[in-house]
Formats: C-alpha cells, sequence, structure tokens
C-alpha cells in the first residue's frame, strides 16, 4: 500500500544523529512499496541537505550517497494544484494549526486514503485527530 511520506523522515535518512528505528522501518516498506509525497518535498530536501553543507554537517560524499538513495527510492510527487494549495491546504493548516507545508503531506494522505510517514510531532498529531493512519501503527 502506498503512503504519504514526510520530509522528517527522509532527513532522518540523511543525518545518522537523526537516525531512528520507525525512520528505518519506513525505509524498508520502499523495497515494496511506493511513497507519495507533495510537490514541495523535493525542495524540501534539496533545502535541507544545502543548509546542512552551510553548517558543515554534510560533506559531500555523505550528499552524493543520500541523493542517490533518494534518486533510487519509489518516490511518487503529487503534481501541484494552486487551487488545493489556496483551499483544503489552506483550511487544514488553520484547523489544525500546521504550517502550510506540513498540512499539504496531511492533505495528500487524506485525499488519498492512504497513511502517512512523519517524526514530526505537530503533524502527527494532527494527523491522528484527522483520522489519518500512520505508518507502523
Amino acid at each position: 500500500m502506498p503512503f504519504v511520506l514526510d520530509n522528517s523522515v527522509a532527513m532522518a535518512w540523511c543525518f545518522d544523529d537523526e537516525g531512528s528505528e520507525y525512520a528505518r522501518r519506513v525505509l524498508d516498506r520502499l523495497d515494496e512499496e511506493t511513497a507519495l509525497v507533495p510537490a514541495l518535498w523535493p525542495l524540501e530536501v534539496s533545502n535541507a541537505i544545502r543548509t546542512a553543507e552551510r553548517r558543515q554537517r554534510l560533506q559531500s560524499p555523505d550528499v552524493v550517497r543520500f541523493t542517490e538513495l533518494v534518486r533510487a527510492l519509489p518516490i511518487t510527487i503529487d503534481a501541484p494544484d494552486l487551487a488545493r494549495a489556496l483551499g483544503s491546504v489552506l483550511n487544514l493548516a488553520r484547523e489544525y494549526g500546521l504550517t502550510t507545508y506540513d498540512a499539504a503531506y496531511l492533505e495528500l494522505a487524506m485525499r488519498e486514503r492512504i497513511p502517512l510517514a512523519t517524526l514530526d510531532d505537530d503533524l502527527r498529531a494532527a494527523a491522528r485527530r484527522a483520522g489519518v493512519p500512520m505508518v507502523g501503527e
């Protein structure tokens, strides 16, 4: 079954000090399942890499290793939609006190009726309140 992949989980694959058993289990699921991500996901990933480079948390070999991993994974990017961003995503952000970025993940999981994988506490709490199942639960 496909699932929505939040950037917080992908970043745990990138940084050893942020790794978790949950993130490893989600990565293992991608051996047989597909992840769905909102259109902002690639920009969030590349921004996190760039920020880590500036802070000297990642060196060139780390970036190469991580980008090769991400490119090889079965991840489908959901098409951007202005009406959705200014409608249901914005409304979910208001309702659950989320950023619109996080609300985009919640909206995608709700629209597709699939579980969400996240390490973000606020997004996890909002998903539970909205009745969205979490990957691994």
